[in-house]
């Protein structure tokens, strides 16, 4: 999507990850308030893992589990992190554009792994001429590096804008997701 296709501001955000252990997903979505970075609600799930691990098809076996936990959450929010790719994906549909379209919010992918495409020297991610993302490195030298994508409802300007005003400095992850993975990892292994 090229523009946002979304009326209201966005005053609360979630984040959303899953984790493994084993058989076992363990999946976590936290909503924060926007402005202040404040946790309103952590809810997690864990489920049995249904199906294998196949490159480019993360949706297969995280999608359940992200959309069980998302059903879970009692406060609202405008803004959906889903830690995945949105349009940056070799079929232009990763895990956060199917979670966008079925809960049909705006939602932003962000990934921690580049599946698809080049990194220019202006940090866009090209695909045959396409822009579909944009790489956040966590230092000049470092070689952690986020993948924004568009999910659903949101054009990619507005979700680097996001992605940014919602991660902390010293972080490149953005808040919400940073403590989903966390909770999400902790509580897999309990």
């Amino acid at each position: 999507m090229t523009r946002d296709d979304f009326e209201k501001g966005i005053d609360y955000v979630c984040g959303v990850d899953v984790s493994y252990n084993g058989r076992i997903a363990s999946a976590s979505a936290v909503v924060v308030r926007k402005i202040d970075l404040k946790v309103i609600e952590i809810v997690i799930t864990k489920n049995e893992i249904k199906h294998p691990y196949l490159p480019g098809l993360l949706v297969l076996r995280e999608l359940d589990p992200v959309l069980e936990t998302l059903k879970l959450l009692k406060n609202s929010f405008q803004l959906l992190l889903v830690d995945g790719h949105g349009v940056l994906h070799p079929r232009r549909c990763g895990l956060a554009s199917y979670v966008g379209v079925i809960t049909n919010n705006p939602t932003i992918g962000v990934a921690k792994n580049l599946l698809y495409g080049t990194v220019g020297a202006d940090d866009f991610v090209r695909y045959d001429g396409n822009m579909l993302g944009f790489a956040i490195k966590r230092e000049k030298h470092s070689r952690k590096t986020i993948y924004i994508s568009t999910g659903h409802r949101e054009s990619l300007s507005t979700s680097i804008q996001l992605v940014k005003a919602l991660t902390r400095s010293g972080n490149f992850i953005p808040k919400p997701l940073k403590i989903a993975d966390f909770v999400s990892k902790n509580f897999c292994e309990l």
